[in-house]
């Protein structure tokens, strides 16, 4: 199978032709899903890019922001992707099924890690989440570790309605959030999840008007760099595998990250 059924190719992609713009300011990491005239909708190239961005993030970024340009986060799986022709380059879902199971295997693996990345415990990443965040973007959005919503915005797991699975790193997330139930309430009806039930749901840590989203991230953004780096990534670290740990093996896991945060602070020579 050509490597471009699966996104093989799309590392030799530019991000403009992935459909995505990635801005380093110091510690503050930006990236933008920048297909406006196709609401954000993403391809086996945008994972691909994603990934890539991830291999190299700057080892000074401290916080990733991801957003989308136009009046969508992202419409989630570009819609030509369905179609014998596929996306130009990339193939299509189609070809896919025709790709031997390794292989299938390692492209879905290279398209989650685009997501999984931003998850690393010496990076906060938050989503700015406006407008429609269907699938892949809701998908994305649960990828980051705070989301910030406009009270537009309007999540859907659409996947099930079109025969699929969540396979963009999701349902963990999702399940880790709002709970089993409400999860599968989410994923199995396709229904629309707006701002004001993310909000309660967990969703979203804040719901603020479209037009005070772009302030209301830039001033997480100036409480998160307000800590200490090394402090946060080891807090950050502790609070991720709170969930499969017991407290005895909690309490021995904050002792461990305590001691090397005071040697590190106070040790002499």
């Amino acid at each position: 199978m050509a490597d471009a059924v699966l996104g093989g190719r799309a590392a030799g992609f530019s991000e403009t032709e992935a459909g995505l713009r990635f801005e380093v300011d110091g510690e503050i990491a930006t990236i933008t899903l920048d297909r406006p005239e196709k609401r954000n909708a993403q391809t086996f190239a945008t994972w691909s890019a994603l990934a890539r961005i991830g291999d190299n993030l700057p080892e000074q970024v401290r916080v990733v922001v991801v957003q989308g340009e136009g009046p969508s986060f992202s419409a989630g799986i570009d819609l030509r992707m369905f179609t014998p022709e596929g996306v130009p380059g990339q193939g299509s879902f189609s070809s896919a099924a025709a790709a031997d199971n390794d292989t299938f295997d390692e492209r879905i693996a290279r398209a989650q890690q685009g997501f999984t990345w931003l998850r690393r415990p010496e990076i906060v990443s938050i989503a700015a989440v406006h407008g429609h965040a269907i699938g892949a973007g809701f998908q994305l959005a649960l990828a980051c570790d705070l989301r910030i919503v406009a009270d537009d915005v309007r999540f859907c797991m659409k996947e099930p309605a079109l025969g699929l699975v969540p396979d963009l790193t999701g349902t963990k997330p999702l399940v880790d959030l709002v709970g089993t139930a409400k999860a599968i309430d989410i994923c199995l009806t396709a229904r629309i999840v707006g701002a004001e039930e993310a909000f309660r749901l967990g969703l979203a840590e804040r719901v603020v008007a479209r037009t005070e989203l772009a302030q209301a991230v830039q001033d997480k953004i100036a409480e998160l760099l307000s800590t200490n780096r090394d402090a946060a990534t080891a807090t950050k670290r502790l609070l991720q595998g709170a969930r499969e740990r017991t407290l005895e093996e909690q309490c021995a896991a904050e002792r461990k990250e305590q001691a090397a945060r005071i040697r590190a602070l106070f040790a002499s020579g």
